[in-house]
């Protein structure tokens, strides 16, 4: 039957998010979903896109992000994102999350990669969603809440110790609240000073919250190095216990990896721990492609053999993107030293294996999430290269997985384990957010010399039937963005 729609993207090949196989198909979308798929002879579009030997992908879901203010900055913000396909972001990861807490004054690390105390100015959750929803940016958010953050204000900046049982009371109810207002969980960062004293009991306490309101819990580990299986073991124990009865809380283990020259290797050991333990209970993780971390400068975790650069600091700003050791020489004084005169500040590290990433990536319970952190003056490539890297460099060049593999790990598989529906795959009924991209040419450019150089071979990007890049021109302004909400929260009467 003839009908007409908005758009009629022709002869794409379409890998449709759930891991299976390509097909050539036709893709009619009216408003904000996908009307329907197949061969639509029959079809008219106000526009009509011939994508003959390009491939039709769900817009890419980035599974870690800290790009909590970044949405707040509006259509014009993170053409990043947009540049690489990413159509969701997942925000309010490691502990770190702009809501529900107002600070006086500058937060301390690692909450000050969101920016100082001007931009911790809401007292809910529901305050941060309509926020977003007065000035969308271009892509939809799934929105964490953070456990450095509620101890910030339950204990009221005294945070580098255990919490008492009326201030985890208090970091309960805010928790509650949040849920409640549309958050999709709660995180945690225990590596960081500002998390770390929290006792595992703490964590579960506040984490039974998710039994009642829904939601996952996820986790910047309290180790990634020698002690990573430890770690892991706390983890699936907070979502078992804090899940009690009803059943264990699902995990997500953020930007999984094993930390320094002493723990190569490690992975075939933790990849086989969560599948033991993933018998009997939901766990999965995010990884960004590269061996090279990124987070605040810690002077207190150096060591000798892990080169660092500088991403950004407050006092030096122009020192952004300098090697620390050329720093301390052209200072005259020790690394250590150095990098303390840089504080505040940020740093990447390169502190990984190859090998790691590869095994990691490849696991079936993986998703992709560039770990992005969007204020650095010179901010880690992944930023802007991540999932065109995967595409480009693992797939094509390297061969670790099929391209419908890539592409399941950045959208169907962070939809399901996130809860997001209606999006993360394309059929009808699905929201229309799609990326259109050339499977010969999608790569990465961004370096660590050069980061924010946009990638190559992603054509062109919707999110919620709303074009918001083509390749070649000036990003398109399309504030047209949604908060997500929280899936798993009960329907009540």
């Amino acid at each position: 039957m003839p009908f007409r729609c908005d758009l009629v993207i022709r002869n794409a090949t379409v890998i449709d998010g759930s891991g299976a196989p390509r097909f050539r198909a036709d893709v009619a979308v009216e408003g904000d979903r996908i009307l329907a798929l197949g061969a639509l002879e029959g079809a008219s579009g106000r526009e009509e896109l011939d994508a003959e030997g390009q491939v039709l992908a769900p817009g890419f879901i980035d599974a870690h992000t800290h790009d909590d203010r970044a949405v707040l900055c509006g259509p014009d913000c993170l053409h990043c994102k947009s540049s690489q396909g990413v159509t969701t972001v997942v925000v309010g990861n490691c502990g770190i999350s702009l809501a529900p807490t107002r600070l006086a004054n500058r937060p301390p690390p690692p909450l000050d990669l969101l920016g100082d105390e001007a931009w911790w100015r809401f007292g809910s959750f529901g305050e941060y969603a309509e926020a977003l929803a007065k000035n969308p940016p271009a892509v939809n958010s799934f929105a964490l809440c953070g456990h450095m953050s509620l101890r910030m204000e339950a204990m009221e900046g005294d945070v580098y110790r255990p919490a008492t049982d009326a201030e985890i009371a208090r970091m309960q109810n805010r928790l509650r609240e949040a849920l409640r207002q549309g958050a999709g969980g709660f995180s945690t960062g225990l590596y960081y000073p500002p998390n770390a004293q929290a006792p595992t009991e703490e964590v579960i306490a506040v984490a039974e919250v998710l039994r009642e309101e829904g939601g996952l819990y996820v986790t910047h580990m309290r180790d990634e190095g020698d002690h990573v299986l430890d770690s892991i073991r706390e983890t699936l124990r907070i979502g078992r216990e804090a899940g009690g009865e009803p059943g264990p809380v699902e995990v997500v283990i953020s930007h999984h990896k094993c930390t320094m020259s002493e723990n190569f290797g490690r992975s075939r050991e933790t990849l086989a721990l969560m599948d033991a333990l993933g018998q009997d209970q939901p766990v999965a993780f995010d990884v960004y492609p590269y061996p090279a971390g990124s987070t605040v400068l810690m002077p207190d975790k150096l060591r000798q053999d892990v080169k660092v650069q500088i991403t950004w600091s407050v006092p030096f700003p122009e020192m952004a993107g300098r090697d620390l050791d050329d720093i301390a020489r052209e200072w005259g004084m020790t690394r250590r030293a150095a990098a303390e005169r840089l504080l505040p500040a940020g740093a990447i590290t390169f502190s990984m294996d190859e090998a790691d990433v590869q095994r990691i990536m490849a696991h079936p319970r993986s998703m992709i999430g560039s770990d992005g952190i969007p204020h650095d003056a010179k901010p880690h490539p992944r930023l802007w290269g991540t999932f065109p890297r995967v595409l480009g460099r693992y797939v094509r060049e390297i061969g670790l997985f099929s391209l419908e593999t890539a592409i399941h790990k950045m959208t169907g598989r962070c939809a399901q384990v996130f809860g997001i529906p209606d999006r993360g795959v394309i059929r009808p009924g699905a929201f229309a957010d799609l990326v259109l991209l050339d499977p010969a040419r999608v790569r990465d450019r961004a370096t660590y010399a050069e980061p924010t150089a946009p990638s190559e071979g992603i054509l062109r990007v919707w999110c919620n039937g709303e074009t918001t890049y083509r390749e070649g021109a000036a990003h398109t302004t399309a504030g047209v963005g949604r908060f997500l909400g929280n899936p798993r929260r009960p329907q009540r009467a």
